[in-house]
């Protein structure tokens, strides 16, 4: 399960900000993650208590930001939604859009500290 390695990561991450901010306490961890980045949201938020038990992050919450999957369509000239991440096809023109312009993020957005 690489959800726990990034879960870890995640919390060494935040640990790391807070700590080189002065100590601050963090409260929550706001996180941006497309359908394409190949993360299961259920494994990772499960991964992310775990790997916070017995540090300063113990308690606080991974919030999750879905991004939809952005394609470019080289008929319509325009950014598209994926209809499906099954078909990657304009949802207007039906074109095979293989320009992925967003949908594989996996990014720490925020921190929620406390002072």
């Amino acid at each position: 399960m690489h959800e726990l390695s990034i879960a870890v990561s995640i919390v060494d991450m935040a640990q790391e900000e807070a700590a080189r901010r002065g100590g601050l306490r963090v409260c929550a961890v706001y996180l941006r993650m497309g359908p394409l980045s190949g993360v299961m949201e259920d494994a990772l938020l499960s991964a992310y208590e775990l790997a916070c038990e017995g540090t300063p992050l113990a308690g606080t919450r991974l919030v999750i930001e879905r991004m939809p999957v952005i394609v470019y369509c080289p008929s319509c000239r325009e950014r598209r939604e994926l209809a499906s991440i099954q078909d990657f096809t304009c949802a207007t023109c039906h074109t095979p859009t293989p320009e992925v312009l967003q949908g594989r993020e996996l990014e720490v957005r925020a921190l929620e500290v406390q002072e």
